[in-house]
């Protein structure tokens, strides 16, 4: 019965969405200055409707969370995706670790947000705060739709099978539990985002109040997009065991894309919320971050990619995907080509100033979005003509990576701006000292630094940044210092971080491949390896050939790694596990493959000087994001 309770809860939701959304717009059809009191009743109404929305949402994901929990096999979904030898986590894991429950993870969070802008919103008109919620829920709509009828998660299987196919075994990792999750709120805070544009524009109310009562929905939306992506790039960094932290795979475009719209819609919508300025840019950056999430959205489960992080092979689902982007996009579009007349402009700034300078970070972010958007979609253009082609990492890291850069060097000067209007001269002189440490470590690198000019480039920059990123909190007194600034200061600091180990990784990356008898040596980096043999192991679903290699470092005690190759028997597959070994200045990532026809065992070996900060940058800019929004929160509290 638990899986007809959550499709009884999963229609309910979606008509509470149609209610939502059918009050709301008989609501707001009355124009009149003062509406009656059965129009105040409606919009009244709105808000407990969303709340009922968000709780029904959250009902049938529980419902099928306990499906897989209990490996409840009579459920289609989870016979082709669990098993009941796997271990509990990655079974209530696998509960979004394929199509449909992801899909319910996606319109779950879609609905509890709306259910939190109805409780927690209080700012708004009330008026903009329905045409709000009435976007939220034609959102949500669509995609109980699509569930409901084209990717039905609770569907019953007969006869019952003894047993399930299992999940895929690269998804079988701590990683599975929290990365997905983070990235769909962040994909839904942007929806939320959407809306309170779409709500704008209906009731012709963009202004200081809307971008202040956004502002908190970009902001949650960008740390756990940034958190997303950071876990992300390591799971797939050990797990896959290529030595890589990013291969522009399209699917892993599909979450930068959001991200770097997010990232400029957040300095946008700042802008607006403190200096009422860039209001129609403000209300264009949320739609377009939106449709980036939804261009996403296609991509994973239209079926027209092959990729370890893709769901759906059914083009049916791609076109009802695709179906629901130009409805949502294209009808957002129009509005704003409508209504982007009844926008009044905006406060106005001198170039040289901090709004000028968030410009230039908003257009240099966008060319990048381009970029990324035409290298990602061009194959896939090109395969529908029969034409096969590959963009990969050479594309993106030399049409992308310059102007990346720029955007590093802005982001090094912008903070230190002053608002409406500033002076060319007091800004070279505030930029001196950055300037000096970028140009120094350039010309330390130029002469020491055996790597392309990139590399150098990030180098000097991430240095050059690093500086100029504390610079905003000279001559203040810590304690006064308001939290958003902290939080600017740590998310530049850490964007700092993550382009020195990015640019440390391309310069200073050592590997070895090589096939090892028992007993041979070899050395990379600092480390001398020596290969001792392999056994076999048994994991609790898997088997495995272990290597077992014995590492010395030239001022240090030996230590032991174990990397291995697993073979999963639900269903069949073979998965390299890479051994590391972590020390405050890299990593040592050790790969075994297999046997030659000597009987040596192939072996492949990195040493990573540094790697690691590109992780802890990640987690710093996600911090910082995370002390902005509390002090915007605690400021709105205060009001």
């Amino acid at each position: 019965m638990i899986a007809e309770a959550g499709l009884a809860a999963l229609w309910l939701a979606a008509a509470m969405a149609v209610l939502q959304l059918a009050v709301a717009a008989i609501a707001l059809s009355s124009r009149a200055a003062e509406p009656p009191a059965i129009v105040r009743d409606l919009l009244a109404a709105v808000r407990p409707v969303a709340v009922a929305q968000g709780l029904l949402a959250a009902g049938a994901f529980a419902a099928l969370i306990a499906l897989f929990a209990r490996t409840d096999l009579s459920v289609l979904l989870v016979a082709e995706n669990s098993h009941s030898a796997k271990p509990l986590l990655y079974k209530v894991a696998a509960t979004w670790g394929n199509h449909e429950g992801s899909m319910l993870l996606w319109v779950t969070v879609l609905a509890l947000a709306g259910a939190g802008v109805a409780l927690f919103e209080r700012s708004l008109a009330t008026r903009t705060h329905a045409a709000t919620l009435a976007a939220q829920a034609a959102i949500a709509a669509g995609f109980y739709a699509f569930l409901l009828f084209a990717s039905n998660p609770f569907a019953r299987l007969s006869p019952v099978p003894r047993d399930g196919l299992g999940l895929n075994p690269l998804l079988q990792d701590p990683g599975l539990a929290f990365h997905p999750p983070t990235l769909y709120l962040g994909y839904v805070g942007l929806s939320v985002a959407f809306s309170f544009a779409v709500g704008a524009l209906v009731t012709r109310d963009v202004g200081r109040d809307f971008a202040r009562a956004m502002r908190p929905w970009v902001l949650g939306a960008w740390i756990f997009l940034t958190i997303g992506i950071t876990a992300g790039s390591y799971w797939a960094y050990y797990e896959l065991g290529w030595g890589g932290w990013w291969f522009w795979d399209p699917v892993e475009n599909a979450s930068l894309m959001p991200w770097l719209a997010a990232t400029a819609l957040l300095h946008s919508v700042t802008v607006l919320a403190t200096r009422d300025g860039l209001r129609a840019w403000t209300i264009m950056l949320s739609v377009v971050a939106f449709s980036m999430s939804m261009v996403g959205t296609f991509l994973v489960r239209s079926g027209i990619l092959t990729s370890v992080h893709a769901f759906a092979v059914d083009p049916t689902r791609g076109g009802f995907i695709l179906a629901l982007l130009v409805l949502y996009i294209g009808g957002a579009l129009a509005l704003f080509a409508f209504r982007v007349g009844t926008v009044r402009q905006g406060a106005l700034f001198e170039p040289v100033s901090r709004e000028g300078g968030l410009v230039l970070n908003n257009l240099l972010l966008s060319v990048i979005l381009g970029i990324v958007l035409i290298g990602t979609l061009y194959p896939l253009v090109a395969e529908a003509f029969g034409v096969q082609l590959s963009v990969g990492p050479p594309f993106f890291n030399r049409a992308a990576g310059p102007i990346a850069l720029l955007l590093v060097a802005g982001m090094a000067i912008g903070p230190l701006l002053r608002w409406r209007r500033d002076q060319g001269t007091a800004v070279l002189r505030r930029v001196a000292v950055p300037g000096a440490i970028t140009l120094a470590v350039f010309l330390a690198a130029m002469l020491w630094v055996d790597s392309g000019w990139l590399p150098k480039a990030g180098l000097a920059l991430a240095a050059g940044l690093a500086v100029a990123s504390v610079l905003p909190l000279v001559g203040r007194s810590p304690w006064r210092t308001p939290l958003p600034i902290w939080g600017m200061v740590v998310a530049h600091l850490g964007i700092a971080v993550s382009l020195a180990g990015m640019a440390s990784d391309s310069a200073f990356t050592q590997e070895r491949l090589v096939a090892a008898a028992p007993g041979d040596h070899h050395t990379v980096g600092p480390f001398d390896v020596r290969f001792d043999g392999i056994k076999p192991v048994v994991g609790d679903n898997w088997s495995a050939v272990q290597g077992h290699l014995t590492v010395t470092l030239r001022a240090g005690g030996p230590f032991v790694m174990r990397p291995e190759q697993r073979f999963f028997a639900n269903p069949p597959t073979e998965t390299s596990e890479a051994a590391l070994a972590t020390y405050w200045n890299g990593q040592l990532y050790a790969v075994l493959g297999r046997d030659d026809v000597g009987g040596r065992r192939q072996l492949r070996l990195w040493w990573k000087p540094f790697v690691t900060l590109i992780w802890a940058g990640g987690g710093l800019i996600a911090l910082g994001g995370a002390i902005a929004l509390v002090g915007r929160v605690r400021r709105r509290r205060a009001r």
